[in-house]
């Protein structure tokens, strides 16, 4: 669109407005340009926003489709059928009037520095839909030659309605697309049933449902297009970091739904099956049963054998078992059994010296305490000396017993 701005293009002008608007209430105005806004972006949802230029009338729209010629008629066509659809739900009654033309514009920024439209194309699908009744859809002479080569179904769509002459004494021949009025058997059936009660409120509820829906679409094809134009303007990094930010979570999506997926891959059946085994080797293990294999189960637990033969291996199993099973008992009750502890054949003597002592037992030197602290002794009497160079000699005498312990406490001087 930044290209065309300032240039002089031929496109399809669609152009419309309310009936009577300028004599309605506020509130009625209100409700009218709310509804009239809806159908409008209803029909232009699927036009590509940057093939498209909206100007807001006041009491009507003006719509300039850049791109495909067919987008000014399928747009009438939509706004005429939302109105049809509407007729008779909820008043005030919307009446508007359309009109169509093929002609050149040109491009313009307004004082908002907005895209804006001036030229013979626009004032003439003005006075075309001037031309119009109510709910009649009116295109000009060159937007039928144009529209009707497209196929011979939109040939068929339109019928003249003659010459006619604006303000300015110009001569236009008009051509309209069915009559006002003249709805298909469809449309028929609608206004009939619509009498009834109920179906004016459910037809409400879908024409609000259909209106919000239209303008949610919209919505995202502008957000769609924004950020199109951002990534494009990016650079490298930027575009890698975009691409990341999209990519991430699709990734972490994907794998919580493989998780998801392959935890409810294990069987149900497999998942009891582990649980009563499970449950089977607890329960023997509490009452010293050892469990047997799942096949000499099944075969135990079979509640009629085919024969002899398999009624004889299937008591070697069972005596098989039985005897496993007191084997195994009889090893659980030996593994039980107390084993004594043998008697300590040591004491202990806590040393508490101060400032310090050489330490003798029966003797013989064993340490200073302190560092030294604490001694192992043989069960019996013993002579236990604390020596310092300035002071006398502390002798004491114990006599051991197992497990004893025994402190000696000595402190040199005053």
């Amino acid at each position: 669109m930044e290209e065309r701005v300032n240039k002089t293009i031929i496109c399809s002008v669609f152009f419309l407005d309310i009936i009577e608007y300028s004599k309605k209430s506020v509130t009625d105005q209100i409700s009218l340009k709310e509804r009239f806004n809806a159908f409008l972006s209803l029909a232009i949802r699927d036009v590509p926003i940057n093939d498209r230029i909206i100007l807001d009338t006041g009491d009507g729209a003006a719509i300039s489709f850049l791109g495909d010629v067919e987008d000014a008629l399928r747009a009438a066509l939509s706004v005429r059928s939302s109105l049809l659809s509407e007729e008779g739900v909820r008043p005030p009654s919307l009446q508007v009037r359309m009109g169509v033309n093929l002609g050149p514009v040109r491009l313009v920024r307004d004082i908002n520095e907005q895209p804006n439209l001036v030229g013979d194309g626009i004032n003439v699908a003005q006075r075309i839909m001037g031309f119009a009744s109510t709910g009649q859809i009116l295109v000009s002479r060159s937007y039928y030659d144009a529209a009707s080569r497209l196929s011979q179904e939109y040939a068929g769509m339109f019928h003249f309605e003659g010459s006619r002459t604006d303000k300015h004494v110009r001569e236009h021949e008009v051509y309209a697309i069915g009559y006002p009025g003249d709805f298909t058997g469809t449309q028929r059936k609608y206004l009939q049933r619509s009498k009834s009660k109920l179906f004016r409120i459910a037809s409400e509820i879908g024409f609000k449902a259909k209106t919000y829906w239209g303008v949610l679409l919209d919505w995202h094809n502008e957000l769609t297009s924004h950020w199109r134009e951002v990534f494009d303007q990016a650079s490298n990094n930027k575009k890698a970091l975009y691409i990341g930010m999209v990519t991430l979570p699709v990734l972490l999506m994907l794998l919580l739904v493989i998780r998801l997926a392959y935890l409810d891959e294990v069987p149900k059946e497999d998942l009891a099956k582990t649980t009563s085994e499970t449950a089977l080797a607890v329960s023997s293990a509490s009452s010293g049963v050892v469990p047997v294999q799942s096949a000499h189960i099944t075969k135990l637990t079979t509640p009629k054998l085919a024969s002899e033969v398999e009624e004889a291996k299937a008591s070697e199993v069972l005596n098989a078992v039985k005897k496993d099973t007191q084997e195994s008992a009889k090893k659980e009750k030996e593994s039980f059994k107390v084993v004594q502890t043998p008697a300590l054949s040591h004491a202990n003597v806590i040393l508490k010296i101060k400032p310090w002592g050489e330490v003798f037992v029966d003797g013989n030197m064993v340490g200073v305490s302190p560092p030294l602290i604490k001694l192992q002794l043989s069960l019996g009497e013993h002579v236990i000396e604390v020596r310092n160079t300035k002071f006398p000699v502390s002798t004491r005498v114990v006599t051991l017993k197992a497990g004893m312990k025994v402190t000696v406490k000595h402190k040199f001087g005053n």
